[in-house]
């Protein structure tokens, strides 16, 4: 039986679903920045915000929060990623424009 409920696990599997989404369109919009196993990181986040969301029901107060915090620490640790490899290839696009004179 499936039973999904309106509750902040559904919210949370959301969030999820966007930032895994947003992961795969990288590749698309920005493929300087992707890599090989964002892909998998991406189809693992989407079979655990089904998961959350369909079986999210269960979860108490405590671990709904540690639900939240992983979540949190995990999107936030995923933007900095890609935020880093935006300045990297910058980074190597600036040497190979301009390259060091010696």
């Amino acid at each position: 039986m499936i039973n999904i409920g309106f509750g902040a696990n559904l919210v949370l599997g959301f969030f999820v679903i966007l930032g895994m989404l947003l992961l795969y369109f990288v590749r698309i919009v920005r493929p300087e920045l992707s890599r090989d196993e964002d892909i998998f990181f991406a189809t693992l986040g989407l079979i655990y915000s089904c998961i959350l969301i369909i079986h999210g029901w269960r979860l108490d107060p405590i671990l709904l929060f540690s639900q939240v915090l992983i979540i949190s620490i995990i999107l936030s640790t995923g933007w900095e990623n890609i935020r880093l490899r935006g300045l990297i290839a910058k980074k190597i696009k600036d040497q190979i424009t301009y390259p060091k004179k010696k």
